[in-house]
């Protein structure tokens, strides 16, 4: 009992790391093409 409940706890945090690194990656690209394009002009 206790072993499944910490494998469904493991899941939801890998989920959660997963979700926010996307979030965050998404972030830094625009990030990366604002600046790429504000040195352009």
């Amino acid at each position: 009992m206790s072993s499944k409940r910490a494998m469904k706890q493991a899941q939801k945090q890998a989920y959660a790391r997963h979700r926010s690194n996307i979030t965050q990656s998404r972030f830094n690209q625009k990030k990366i093409n604002f600046t790429k394009k504000n040195k352009k002009n």
